[in-house]
């Protein structure tokens, strides 16, 4: 378990993750209960979890230098929400241990393999501006800093304001944020349900976006730098100042889908800490959250460098889908 951090952390990383850090409670049915009906469940397993630390062991295991920024209790879900962070060799000397419980997901996840995840923030409600500025010279050193929507904004804030390297913000789940902050996105992440939302947000009163390709152009139109939109089974539309291109994923049987939009943004900030460009970043990110979603559950799902990862088929991706990353 990781010590207190004290002071400014000196260590240099390739990729700074600031973010949650959970223990996920998975539960596997045949299917999604009705609301208000009770189902017999198959089996329920904890595991690791938490969109950043999720994150930082898929860009670890795919050999980019990470460290932690995040919270964690004083609880028996600290161990098992840290086992494989350490096992990554992700750097937790930002890691802070407070008074809170440890971040809980409880995740359900039916044979079709699409999950419902319900997420207890517990300690990572404790990542603030003020853990962001005790890893201040961390955060500035970093090549690529990542950022999600499970720990409170003024962390993420703190921290797109202190990067001088390339910002990844996967604004998932949605929450408000100001301009700069996702004007500082490069690139900023999300799915089709998180790019209507986000516009909702920054547009009160449009009109919802009519197709992925909408979505990617008004985000762009309102001044995010580059977007990236995952698309499950289809890929990603990548659009920046060079263009807009749609990138296939490989075709494979998905047994769980949680976790591989974080695998998906691991391996592209690993990718860009290591310096491919955008476009070669999400080439490489589909093709691991596709291997992702072929196991069950997150972290433990995730390829390590040298893991052969699907192949992605021939021609664009061109049609709409309902399974996200």
């Amino acid at each position: 378990m990781p010590a207190h951090a004290s002071g400014t952390s000196a260590t240099r990383a390739g990729v700074v993750v600031v973010g949650s850090i959970n223990a996920d409670q998975v539960v596997t049915v045949a299917r999604h209960p009705l609301p208000g009906e009770t189902l017999i469940g198959r089996s329920i397993t904890m595991l690791p979890g938490g969109k950043g630390a999720n994150q930082a062991v898929a860009a670890a295991l795919l050999g980019a230098q990470v460290s932690m920024v995040g919270a964690i209790g004083r609880d028996a879900h600290a161990r098992t929400a840290t086992t494989i962070l350490e096992s990554a060799d992700v750097d937790l000397s930002s890691v802070r241990t407070v008074d809170s419980p440890t971040g809980l997901a409880v995740i359900t996840v039916a044979d079709d393999g699409e999950n419902t995840i319900i997420v207890i923030p517990g300690a990572n409600e404790a990542v603030d501006a003020d853990v962001v500025a005790q890893s201040a010279d961390l955060v500035a050193g970093a090549a690529v800093v990542v950022l999600q929507g499970e720990i409170p904004a003024a962390a993420s804030v703190a921290a797109a304001r202190l990067a001088t390297g390339r910002v990844v913000l996967n604004l998932a789940p949605v929450i408000e944020l100001d301009p700069v902050t996702i004007a500082a996105a490069d690139p900023l992440v999300v799915n089709e349900h998180e790019a209507a939302l986000l516009l909702a947000q920054l547009a009160p009163g449009a009109q919802h976006p009519a197709s992925d390709a909408e979505a990617v152009a008004r985000l762009r139109e309102w001044g995010v730098r580059s977007v990236v939109l995952t698309r499950g089974a289809l890929g990603a539309i990548v659009a920046d100042a060079d263009g807009t291109d749609a990138v296939a994923s490989p075709v494979v049987v998905a047994v769980d889908s949680s976790g591989a939009g974080d695998a998906f943004v691991g391996a592209l900030s690993a990718r860009l800490a290591a310096g491919d460009s955008l476009r070669e970043a999400v080439g490489l990110a589909v093709r691991v959250g596709a291997f992702a979603v072929q196991s069950p559950g997150t972290q433990p799902s995730y390829p390590r460098a040298g893991d052969i990862l699907p192949e992605v088929r021939t021609g664009p991706a061109t049609q709409e889908n309902e399974a996200t990353a």
